[in-house]
């Protein structure tokens, strides 16, 4: 069994996109390398930042693709570090999630995100985990763009830490104790 995980926080590069609902990804694996004082490195396709818990490797990898096009930058790190399938994490944002919720599963459809749809279509499979944190669907008709891009609202901006520090929990659970284990643990906390 292999060692090593690739963990995937989708978002989009650039300063306008840091703070918003569609970054959860990105700002995922921020909070665990502040916590964890990890340095992203500039590298093809993306930043990558390296982790070491209980005997596993983590990388931390922030496509710089845009959403859009995930898949391209998840298949060269996953053949460039020779990670299997199993062994990859891709962290999104879910609007059919309440704010915070929390779902993992080891496979499924791309849920109509463009990130999981292009990363579905370049690994030619649905058959990895995606870890989906709820931004929830508090958005008025024709207004899911600007939702979606938007910036958290006051009380998602308090809740927050609690939510991320949750997220980094998830991370290494799925390299240390596997998908079963990490789902009965987390889904719908």
């Amino acid at each position: 069994m292999s060692k090593k995980f690739l963990i995937v926080g989708l978002g989009n590069i650039g300063a306008e996109y840091v703070n918003t609902r569609h970054n959860i990804g990105f700002k995922v694996l921020d909070f665990l390398a502040k916590k964890e004082s990890l340095d992203f490195q500039t590298v093809k396709l993306g930043a990558l930042a390296e982790y070491k818990f209980k005997g596993r490797t983590f990388l931390l990898l922030k496509p710089n693709t845009y959403m859009n096009l995930s898949g391209k930058a998840v298949k060269y790190w996953m053949d460039q570090v020779n990670i299997p399938l199993e062994n990859i994490l891709v962290i999104t944002d879910d609007l059919n999630l309440s704010f915070g919720t929390i779902r993992i599963k080891g496979k499924g459809s791309d849920g109509g995100h463009n990130g999981l749809k292009n990363i579905n279509l370049v690994l030619n499979t649905q058959n990895y985990t995606r870890f989906r944190f709820g931004i929830s669907d508090q958005f008025k008709k024709g207004q899911q763009v600007d939702y979606v891009l938007g910036e958290w609202d006051e009380q998602e901006k308090a809740a927050l830490p609690e939510r991320l520090e949750i997220s980094t929990e998830i991370i290494k659970s799925f390299g240390t104790a596997g998908l079963n284990n990490t789902m009965n643990s987390f889904n719908g906390k």
